[in-house]
């Protein structure tokens, strides 16, 4: 048997590809919409990619179930309650699928999703009886479960799946032997749970005894329990699941249309009908000057998720980028379903050197500075954009806490007569934060280089400006 994870922390998705030896027979689950790594694999090794699972309609990004099967003609495997446009396989509960010396069976794991499925995977060389693996989709992570919340379960309440969960989890996955190999859709950083672990790999024998989910308890404290203190679900998610159920465009022909060189007229004119422009550059450098009024989001960070929650994936969209980088900014919209894209800015900022009037930047202070500004009572509103759960355990004293989310909707309690000085924990999302306070026409506008983990922990709790948890 040949087995790979394949591992995208952008967002923080693991994919699988499992194949035959003898047989050159070869399964890809749950992949990405950017494909070539699989194919290149199958190449290498003289596999056939004949078949693709999706474990369940994910909600945080585009899968590349009909790019393999226009590609490779990939048979589709979908759940048996699985409701698509296209056609598909149903895995039922207890069927296998068998080609050399792999067995693949179905065990319909509702909870996370109604058509959700956990594939568990025989080495057939070493046992026909216990699986060495099972792949879990969204059902089991490493240390958590999946949230039963999402709007990708139209029809069905969060108490409903949970209970379903439950079941899932107790009366199926939690029958397998301990040593069973547990390889989940997600990792740390997912918004498809709350408690994540970075590992990727785990057993079941080892989350029986430290998942907090799995812990004994009745029905309907476990109900309670993964459906409280979710992290709210981006307005994308909904978009995405819906999209994985229909006979959508293909990346390929998406990137076709959306790769094309853009005046700065053009761009211009694209923004002030309303429309964003997004600029993928690094922190530094569009703080240092970018178009006035376009939105940050980096490419080195969480690119896709965070692209998806400040825009909105039926808009068309231009780029900005550093030169090179276009069609990179446009595969991992393309990741989210975001194939809106009007185009990029033909030579990047070099195409404004003669229109310095729609340039501008945004200042930074480091956290010396911050201090000195803070310590000879500037008047000053510190903006937290970090999830509650982060303020909670320790925060600048008389901060104000709107997370990035939902900046764009609250951006009008952000007070316009004292300079804003935007953080988060590392920088990040602040930088997100200060272009979109820019965009909406605040010009006193600094951001805190390194968040609040530059500043010295241990002077905050002495001096008062600190409050912690």
């Amino acid at each position: 048997m040949i087995f790979k994870q394949y591992y995208l922390g952008c967002l923080a998705h693991a994919s699988y590809l499992i194949a035959d030896e003898q047989t050159k027979t070869a399964v890809i689950v749950d992949p990405q919409r950017d494909i070539q790594q699989y194919l290149d694999d199958a190449e290498k090794q003289g596999l056939e990619i004949r078949h693709v699972f999706l474990t369940h309609f994910h909600a945080d990004f585009v899968a590349g179930h009909l790019e393999l099967r226009d590609r490779v003609g990939a048979t589709i495997h979908l759940g048996a309650r699985a409701d698509a446009e296209y056609p598909f396989f149903p895995a039922k509960e207890g069927e296998l699928l068998e080609f050399g010396q792999v067995r693949l069976g179905f065990l319909e794991t509702p909870g996370h999703t109604p058509e959700g499925v956990s594939i568990l995977v025989y080495d057939l060389a070493e046992s026909a009886v216990h699986p060495k693996m099972v792949l879990t989709g969204d059902t089991l992570f490493i240390g958590d479960v999946g949230r039963p919340d999402l709007m990708a379960s139209v029809g069905v309440t969060a108490d409903e799946l949970a209970g379903q969960l439950y079941d899932s989890l107790h009366n199926k996955l939690m029958k397998l032997p301990d040593d069973t190999l547990v390889y989940p859709a997600h990792g740390a950083g997912s918004l498809c749970g709350k408690n994540l672990s970075d590992d990727t790999v785990s057993t079941i024998g080892d989350q029986r005894q430290m998942n907090y989910a799995l812990r004994p308890m009745p029905r309907e404290a476990f109900i309670q329990v993964v459906t409280e203190n979710q992290p709210p679900a981006p307005e994308y998610f909904a978009y995405d699941a819906q999209l994985n159920k229909k006979e959508r465009l293909k990346l390929d022909e998406s990137l076709q249309s959306g790769m094309k060189a853009l005046s700065l007229d053009a761009v211009l004119a694209h923004l002030n009908q309303g429309k964003p422009v997004l600029d993928t550059r690094r922190d530094s450098d569009f703080s240092a000057a970018h178009l006035k009024g376009a939105v940050h989001v980096a490419l080195g960070g969480k690119f896709a998720t965070w692209a998806g929650i400040v825009l909105k994936p039926d808009t068309p969209i231009v780029i900005v980028a550093e030169p090179g980088t276009e069609y990179e900014s446009e595969m991992r919209l393309g990741r989210i379903g975001f194939d809106q894209v009007a185009g990029f800015l033909e030579g990047g900022m070099e195409a404004l050197k003669a229109r310095p009037d729609r340039v501008e930047s945004t200042p930074s202070w480091t956290g010396d500075e911050f201090l000195k500004h803070l310590q000879a009572g500037e008047p000053v509103t510190i903006l937290d954009v970090r999830a509650p759960s982060e303020y909670e355990a320790g925060h600048l004293k008389d901060a104000l806490n709107i997370r990035l989310n939902d900046l764009s909707k609250r951006i009008e309690e952000v007070p316009w007569d004292r300079t804003a000085v935007v953080h988060c924990a590392g920088g990040y999302r602040s930088t997100i934060a200060c272009s979109l306070l820019q965009r909406a026409g605040h010009t006193r506008v600094v951001n805190l280089l390194g968040g609040i983990g530059a500043l010295p922990e241990q002077t905050g709790k002495e001096e008062g400006w600190l409050v912690s948890a």
